[in-house]
């Protein structure tokens, strides 16, 4: 008799997918990656002149609100990043400020800067034009801009918002272009035609991949936190230059270290500031860059923080970038030797306050300047990076999940009975889980959360993200 309520049931609809249990855990840092220079997922940045609809074309892309949106040229003046999807192919969308090359404003100076940067580091282009009116002279030194950087680009004209309009765009032909994308960023037009190209142009995935056996470390944090010198204390010698004035380090810099029996590449980056104190016609603004996509590029991400100065804002912005990309997360609290102990104990006491969304990070007090603490960091790297991989097998977590469906089975929503019939571990690095249920939408957010609480509990995984996904069980063909 098949058991009521939440509990697991053993079906021969469900005995299918038991059987794959065999099947290797997939891991998104086995699969391989874009063969750029960094091994990161491949970027696009938006450009064109003002106010031609490149935030509406961003927020689009993205299939979320993020870039402001107003009908007044140069609302945007600083990049906007957002991770986008295109008929499967995963990607960094950047949205830029207008490009004005005629304008004497020095804030129009700088985001001609800034989009100048995009284009160092970006492997496709959107050249977005106003497909409501005729070419203007900013369009033109636009084209010659793109054309000298070497990217691939497309070229979209928008606001192309019926078929009189898309004809009418077919007058940016006479820049030299070989094709016109005509869309509308307001309303959707023509976005399925520009989504297929762009998968299409985005770099070949067969190349690049990342050596599973050494993990990727990158050190990150605000100016002047100590990464450079954690480095070279870890290192033994002099491999990156250190100054008392932040934002010495500009370039991400990769770095072998074999340390108390641990192998795994550091990569040390450059201070992450808040975008108020960013110089948009520095070099600071592609630095900002470069630490984020060392990130994308890693296995976990250890934030330095100046325990002197105590935990910030920016700090939280710099540990949800590392958690919205699955990194595993080992928090420094760097010069511990300039407090006493109960300083000590208040900033660890904040820090796991104004980090609470990610109350499984541990963290360490050290001093890269005396060596206090680093060997302590070591190991707990190690081990976090151990449980980012670690894989529990189908048979032990369903287990475990009878368990907790014993004592605490989905509550009912909206008149319907929530059943979770079977769990597997999908993927490792960070640790994901799909639960096969009858009502995915319906299992409430608490319980979700409860879920994982759970799982921790039971299977450690400290220092990693758990993800836990719920989908609809496959109906059976019918024969």
């Amino acid at each position: 008799m098949e058991p009521r309520g939440s509990r697991f049931r053993v079906s021969s609809s469900v005995r299918e997918e038991r059987e794959e249990r065999g099947r290797p855990v997939r891991s998104r840092k086995k699969q391989p990656l874009p063969a750029n220079a960094t091994g990161a997922r491949p970027m696009v940045a938006i450009v064109g002149r003002p106010n031609v609809g490149k935030s509406t074309i961003f927020n689009r892309l993205a299939r979320q609100r993020i870039a402001i949106v107003e009908d007044v040229a140069g609302v945007t003046r600083d990049r906007h990043y957002a991770d986008a999807t295109s008929l499967g192919r995963d990607y960094v969308l950047i949205d830029t400020g207008g490009f004005d090359p005629d304008s004497d404003d020095p804030m129009k100076s700088g985001i001609n800067t800034h989009v100048k940067l995009a284009l160092q580091e970006c492997d496709l282009v959107l050249c977005v034009f106003d497909g409501s009116v005729d070419p203007v002279p900013a369009d033109r030194e636009a084209v010659r801009l793109l054309r000298d950087a070497g990217k691939p680009v497309i070229f979209v004209a928008n606001k192309a918002d019926s078929q009189a309009r898309a004809i009418d765009s077919t007058v940016y032909y006479e820049l030299g272009v070989e094709q016109i994308f005509p869309i509308s960023g307001l309303h959707g037009r023509g976005f399925g035609d520009l989504e297929e190209e762009i998968a299409q142009q985005l770099p070949d995935k067969e190349g690049t991949t990342i050596d599973l056996d050494v993990p990727r470390i990158a050190i990150v944090g605000r100016p002047n936190a100590g990464k450079s010198s954690l480095v070279n204390r870890l290192t033994g010698e002099e491999r990156q230059l250190v100054d008392s004035r932040p934002g010495t380090t500009v370039d991400s810099i990769d770095t072998l270290l074999e340390r108390n029996g641990h192998r795994m590449v550091l990569i040390d980056t450059a201070g992450v500031r808040r975008k108020a104190k960013v110089d948009p016609r520095g070099v600071e603004a592609l630095s900002v860059y470069h630490a984020i996509r060392a990130m994308e590029r890693s296995d976990l991400v250890v934030l330095m923080i100046d325990a002197h100065e105590g935990v910030g804002e920016q700090d939280a912005k710099i540990a949800g970038l590392a958690v919205d990309r699955g990194n595993a997360l080992v928090i420094g609290l760097n010069k511990a030797d300039l407090m006493s102990a109960e300083e000590q104990k208040d900033v660890r006491r904040r820090t796991r306050e104004i980090l609470s969304f990610a109350p499984w990070a541990p963290i360490v007090t050290l001093s890269a300047k005396t060596g206090r603490g680093v060997k302590a960091l070591v190991d707990t790297v190690a081990k976090a990076t151990e449980e980012h991989r670690k894989r529990v097998t189908t048979s032990e977590v369903n287990r475990f999940f009878e368990e907790v469906l014993d004592r605490h089975p989905p509550p009912t929503q909206k008149g319907r009975a929530v059943r979770l019939y079977y769990v597997t571990q999908a993927e490792i690095a960070p640790p994901t889980f799909v639960v096969v249920t009858n009502y995915p939408d319906y299992v409430h957010f608490s319980y979700q959360r409860y879920v994982v609480n759970a799982i921790r509990e039971r299977f450690g995984f400290d220092g990693t993200p758990v993800r836990v996904r719920y989908r609809a069980k496959r109906k059976k063909p019918r024969e």
